[in-house]
């Protein structure tokens, strides 16, 4: 079938690891799909419930045994804790492309106490101990994906249904110690990391992971040009202001080579307040075709600038305490090239625009950006449907 949806579900226990990074890594570089969707859960009984039922079939090539062990595993460690009633967080990735469902399984692998290769994601993060006498002492999947296309239609439909209810910016799903209180922030994961398919979005969320934050929202974002502007608008005015001396002095050192005499001080300055905001909307252009594919220029009635946008970013929200500075921290300044060794932007970056990543830099920026990047949005479910139809 071509551009099936395959889907692959990140465990609690991963995501409490903080594997989502790696796990994204090998997805994404060794199988050349499209990552389509990204949807939190936090799924309650009865979506627990009707998933387990669906963990035993005959049309699994996995074993029986190890199809009975998932459904136990989905049963008690899917469901809400027990003794608080918290629920437990849960990722849910849905890719597209050729092919989707065999390639996407073959990366995850399957369950066996006698893989040690490290090849797939199971044999990585995964666990299946026994011991001499056959019985399981441990058991820790790591992901689960469907076997086949008539197993991806009949769970990502059930997922679906209750992608509203049990889904999106999860809420009351981290515990915090007395007197400690969690502070949320907004995480872009930039169009650049998706010019080809290499692991290199995963690995920047690898690099918000040692922050020790926790992924309460997540989406794939096609950014409208509407979005962009509203979003990078405090931006505009610094680009059109700040940057005068330094076109000044570049138009200076143009103009006199050009001409052959030297420009005063003061009319090095006009240059400045002629040209400075010239360039700085320029720049504005280059941001917003970078961040959607489009500029203002080409796309002038609302109705089109509120069209989604040609690249791709990852929208994800963070959760804990210090959870502002700790991001910003391990992103780095904008300009990568005077961000420190170690940093995301100076792993990742190449200039000011072309910067791997964006993260708020204030709890009221973070409010007002994550407002327009709306990350509770189900376009998850809009993917679902738009494959099989009405859930």
């Amino acid at each position: 079938m071509s551009q099936e949806l395959a889907y692959v579900i990140v465990t609690p226990y991963s995501l409490y690891k903080s594997r989502t990074g790696g796990i994204l890594s090998r997805l994404i570089s060794r199988t050349g799909l499209d990552l389509a969707a990204m949807r939190m859960f936090a799924p309650g009984p009865e979506l627990v419930k009707q998933y387990a039922e669906t963990m035993v079939s005959a049309q699994d090539p996995q074993d029986r045994k190890i199809q009975e062990l998932l459904e136990q595993y989905v049963l008690r460690n899917l469901s809400p804790d027990p003794k608080t009633g918290q629920r437990r967080r849960i990722l849910m990735m849905v890719f597209r492309g050729d092919e989707a469902i065999r390639k996407i399984r073959a990366v995850v692998g399957n369950l066996s106490p006698d893989r040690r290769t490290g090849e797939t994601i199971r044999d990585t993060y995964g666990d299946l101990i026994v011991d001499d006498d056959g019985q399981v002492r441990y058991f820790e999947p790591a992901v689960h994906a469907a076997p086949n296309a008539h197993e991806a239609e009949i769970k990502l439909k059930l997922w679906a249904r209750y992608s509203d209810t049990d889904g999106g910016v999860l809420e009351n799903v981290i515990t915090y110690p007395p007197g400690q209180i969690g502070e949320r922030t907004l995480v872009l994961i930039k169009p650049d990391n998706f010019k080809f398919p290499t692991g290199q979005p995963g690995n920047v969320i690898d690099f918000f992971s040692r922050t020790g934050l926790y992924i309460v929202g997540a989406k794939v974002l096609h950014m409208s040009l509407a979005q962009a502007m509203e979003f990078y608008g405090p931006v505009l005015e610094v680009l059109r202001t700040k940057l005068s001396d330094a076109i000044a002095e570049r138009a200076k050192n143009a103009l006199e080579k050009e001409l052959g005499f030297k420009i005063p001080p003061a009319q090095q300055q006009a240059l400045g307040d002629i040209l400075g905001p010239l360039h700085g909307d320029h720049q504005f252009e280059n941001l917003m075709r970078f961040m959607t594919g489009f500029t203002p220029s080409e796309r002038r009635t609302e109705a089109e600038r509120r069209l989604p946008g040609t690249q791709k970013c990852i929208a994800l929200i963070y959760e804990g305490v210090n959870a502002i500075r700790k991001i910003r921290d391990v992103l780095g300044p904008t300009d990568p090239s005077k961000a420190p060794p170690g940093s995301i932007r100076r792993e990742f970056g190449s200039n000011i625009t072309v910067n791997a990543a964006h993260a708020s830099d204030s709890v009221e920026n973070a409010q007002r950006e994550m407002a327009i990047v709306n990350v509770g949005e189900n376009n998850f479910r809009q993917i679902i449907e738009a494959a099989y139809g009405k859930v």
